[in-house]
């Protein structure tokens, strides 16, 4: 094969394309025709740049970035500058060769072809495609990078899905679409039902109606529509990972020539690519690489052609296997995971093992006597800050957070800084990581590792054991780790405060201090971090936990063995109160010494649209919750649910609901936003806030260490515009998005791994949201998203309806022994009554009956043979387990919600309601 290498993925070079190309060859309209002369156009040619200028400066034009709906892929959306809906892109032409991510300039169609929205569908879908916006600002912090721990007395080790995770921003809440995603690629052969075959022809929504009578519609049934005009700037990688195939008319010239490459997302176009790039017995053999998985490039794509000309880059080997799909996955999203040049590695100290220079301990705090530790993930090697907490004679504490001084070792302007600042952020995948910095620097030279002398940036602060700060100090120091805690020795010392911990069970810890000594640091840091987060969030803080997977890891194959939901507790707590309490104090200080220049984290409020249609949501289902402010938000979350099991399942729908119409946190340059109300942290609830605590994963730090070192005078001003800082921090803002998404990616292959080789896994699950033809489930075991088509599913018919403000959908099922009548039953969700004894179960009937999907009540899927099924409420035999069998667990008010006498209903299928068993399978 003619391949390219791969590794970085930018500066692709363009290639001839074929003269000969037009619309596609599946296209039925153009399969007969010449291909000889001028074609006409499919897209519209982009205006000119300048002219561009001139319409976003008179507001004729708009600008904004591309989302293209990953369930629906002929919709795409800019957000609205204004708040309000985001502006509908109807169609691959209308979208006119830009791809998700690009940002883009769109002009406004006339009134007469916007979009008309049907509220009577209750499809929420007229807002940007949610994938993984949830800022990570928002939830779970300091965790989610690996962690050994014995699993069923096996040797083998279990990874969390690796999140970045090293402060109080980092380890996502996890947007666990994607999980079912990775399964539904797995079944590389099988279109699954109920959704749009990438090689099928795109039927519009019904939800998608164009009027020529829209004047006569209320405003708020119409989405302002629009037409791309030109890209700004390519974001995408245009790369994808995909299949080849024979062009279907073996009659025609571009038979000879191309193959076509179908992306496994359909987002992206199908690309023809010369056959010369193919393997070479791909024609005649095309079924021997049917299951293989190659890297296609998007070269052009012209006005003319429906497809877009690719070069075909590598084999990356068999779909579905975790080590081909994980390169796909970094190639398409751009992480450059190539090895370092030698001109990069000839910036690090030569010789080695290296000590600090002389010099140095001249110039910084000698903190190596003190008792300072780090607390991170079992097998976590890139330990970038450490803790420390001195009793003082006043009855208060001297606390310090330790930064690794990165800085130190990346000379501005070299090989290694222009690197770093390319990659901008390490990259967590689940069995791996792709470092921002060589190992070297990650793993040992800048690691705090236990027992050896670093150089460290530190935070010092002088607290009441209350919290309140009496005094801080910023400065270069030298540490010397005594141990390195995990997460789980630092929770046994606070889950056993009066008891002492056998050494046994603990790390190593240098001679100049005592297990006990650590072991009251702990407490103390900890008694601290509780009042520090208690006012944090009385002071308006926004938290959003959502679930995480953590996996067991085969020590040999390196194949998930098993996954559970990553558990946060006051160990990730403690860390999380003082990354953040170090950060919004450097985000002060460098904003005091340049106010133009200083490079801060912003998170704007939720989006007004979205936002609203969730308060309209909220107010259907009777559910209390106040979103006029991120602490109103806060408080409505921790108190409207009670602690019961349904309770907490409903909240945990709810959150993850609360985090759709939430922005991204932004980096961003002082200098630029006029306005300072625009600096502030919604979720965090504070005017200031930067990321400091985590320089070796994250070049915008280094870039933060660089301006705190010139603040105290170690160093000159930086010398870089407020525009050519700005034009950094945008850059880190696109690389930590497409870092967010390769990690949840990549949870999401584990994830459909395991399904593929352990399940079905079934699991308890409720209704999210109903639509006219499907509903949206979260699986509660493991954070799973799952859209269910009603055409999917072996029913008899489904009917759509409000009743009230609520949206209900009806399925009834097909009966196990087609002689009998359909029996429908249908209960209202939280209904205050008792199963009838004379309402027989329609589980027990063996007829067909009715599910209504309504907001907030229990679902279950469909079980499989062979796989007990939940017992039913009393009296009432277990539901059969061969065809469409069902049981549904209705939790009411004043039930247990066990699915004891008094706690449970046999009735039909509710929205936000329990799952008695959903099936996962690829």
């Amino acid at each position: 094969m003619n391949l390219r290498p791969l590794g970085t993925p930018r500066g692709v070079s363009t290639v001839a394309g074929p003269h000969d190309i037009g619309a596609s060859p599946g296209d039925k309209k153009s399969k007969n025709k010449s291909t000889r002369g001028k074609k006409k156009s499919i897209f519209e040619t982009y205006m000119f740049k300048e002219d561009v200028s001139e319409g976003l400066k008179r507001g004729t034009l708009i600008q904004g970035v591309l989302r293209i709906n990953p369930k629906k892929f002929h919709e795409a959306f800019i957000p609205s500058p204004d708040g309000d809906r985001d502006i509908f892109i109807d169609g691959v032409v209308a979208r006119n060769r830009a791809l998700n991510g690009d940002l883009v300039v769109v002009k406004l169609l006339p009134e007469e072809q916007w979009k008309v929205v049907k509220p009577e569908n209750n499809d929420k879908e007229t807002e940007a495609a949610y994938e993984s916006d949830i800022p990570e600002e928002l939830c779970g912090h300091h965790l989610l990078q690996q962690s050994l721990k014995s699993y069923n007395d096996s040797p083998d080790v279990i990874i969390e899905a690796q999140f970045d995770g090293s402060d109080s921003e980092d380890g996502h809440g996890i947007t666990q679409n994607v999980l079912v995603d990775g399964v539904k690629k797995l079944s590389v052969c099988v279109s699954e039902k109920g959704r749009e075959d990438g090689d099928a022809p795109v039927t519009r929504d019904e939800t998608t109606c164009i009027s020529q009578d829209t004047r006569a519609l209320p405003e708020k049934s119409l989405q302002r529509s629009a037409k791309v005009v030109y890209i700004l700037e390519k974001k995408h990688s245009r790369a994808a990972t995909g299949f080849l195939k024979l062009l279907a008319d073996k009659n025609s010239e571009l038979f000879k020539k191309y193959a076509l490459f179908s992306p496994s997302d359909h987002r992206v176009p199908r690309i023809y690519v010369p056959l010369k790039d193919c393997p070479q017995d791909f024609v005649a053999r095309p079924k021997d690489y049917a299951n293989t998985l190659f890297i296609c490039r998007i070269v052009d794509w012209k006005e003319d052609c429906s497809f877009a000309l690719g070069q075909l880059a590598k084999s990356l080997g068999q779909a579905g296997e975790i080590e081909p799909e994980t390169e796909g996955i970094l190639t398409e999203y751009g992480v450059d995971f190539s090895d370092f040049s030698s001109e990069v590695l000839e910036c690090l100290p030569q010789g080695l093992p290296w000590t600090i220079p002389p010099e140095e301990f001249n110039k910084r705090r000698d903190l190596r006597k003190d008792c300072i530790f780090t607390i991170d993930p079992s097998t976590a090697r890139d330990l970038d800050d450490a803790l420390s907490c001195k009793p003082l004679a006043d009855g208060n504490f001297e606390v310090g957070v330790h930064i690794a001084d990165v800085s130190y070792f990346v000379p501005e302007g070299s090989d290694l800084d222009k690197v770093a600042a390319e990659r901008a952020t390490s990259v967590y995948l689940v069995q791996k990581v792709v470092p921002m910095l060589p190992r070297l620097l990650c793993e040992e030279l800048c690691s705090l590792n236990p027992m050896s002398d670093k150089l460290t940036f530190s935070v010092i602060w002088t607290l009441t054991p209350e919290g309140k700060i009496l005094d801080e100090w910023f400065g270069r120091t030298i540490i010397c780790s005594c141990t390195k805690l995990s997460y789980e020795h630092a929770q046994s010392m606070i889950e056993s405060p009066t008891e002492k911990i056998p050494a046994k069970e603990l790390p190593p810890i240098s001679p100049e201090h005592s297990s006990e000594e650590v072991h009251q640091a702990v407490l103390n840091l900890h008694r601290i971090a509780k009042q520090l987060r208690q006012q944090r969030f009385a002071d308006g803080a926004l938290r959003l936990d959502q679930l995480k997977l953590a996996f067991t890891l085969d020590h040999e194959t390196g194949l998930p063995q098993g996954c559970h939901i990553y558990e946060y507790r006051d160990s990730n707590k403690l860390v999380e109160e003082f990354m953040l309490l170090a950060n919004m104090a450097v985000a002060h200080k460098i904003h005091r010494a340049f106010p133009e220049q200083a490079l801060l984290r912003r998170h704007p409020p939720p989006q007004t649209r979205m936002l609203n249609d969730l308060v309209e949501f909220c107010d259907q289902m009777g559910l209390p919750v106040d979103f006029s402010s991120a602490g109103a938000l806060n408080k409505s979350l921790t108190q409207t649910f009670g602690d019961d099991k349904y309770s907490l399942a409903r909240k945990e729908v709810l959150t993850n609901m609360c985090s759709r119409p939430m922005q991204m946190a932004l980096y961003f340059c002082s200098g630029l936003l006029q306005d300072p109300a625009q600096f502030r942290h919604y979720a965090l609830n504070v005017p200031l806030y930067t990321h400091f605590t985590s320089p070796i994963r994250r070049f915008a730090d280094v870039l933060v260490h660089r301006l705190l070192a010139a603040a105290l005078g170690y160093r000159e001003q930086l010398d870089m515009a407020p525009d050519t800082l700005q034009k950094q921090a945008d850059h880190c803002n696109d690389r930590r998005m497409a870092s967010k998404r390769v990690q949840e990616l990549s949870t999401g292959l584990f994830f459909a791994v395991l399904v593929k080789e352990s399940g079905p896994l079934e699991s308890e699950a409720m209704v999210m949201g109903v639509l006219n033809q499907a509903f949206d489930v979260l699986v509660l075991r493991y954070g799973v998203q799952k859209r269910i088509y009603c055409n999917a599913l072996a029913l008899r018919s489904h009917h759509f309806q409000k009743v009230g403000k609520k949206p209900e959908l009806t399925l009834v099922w097909e009966p196990e022994d087609m002689e009998q009548e359909p029996a429908q039953q249908v209960r209202t969700p939280l209904c205050p009554s008792s199963p009838s004894p004379d309402d027989p179960s329609p589980a027990s009937c063996g007829a067909p009956h009715s599910l209504i999907c309504v907001p907030w009540a229990p679902l279950a899927l469909q079980l499989p043979s062979g796989v007990s099924g939940p017992a039913g409420p009393p009296g009432l035999p277990r539901p059969p387990l061969e065809g469409p069998a069902f049981w549904h667990h209705l939790p009411f008010l004043g039930g247990n919600h066990s699915g004891e006498r008094g706690g449970a209903l046999p009735v039909p299928l509710m929205q936000g309601c329990w799952s008695s068993g959903v099936l996962l399978r690829t």
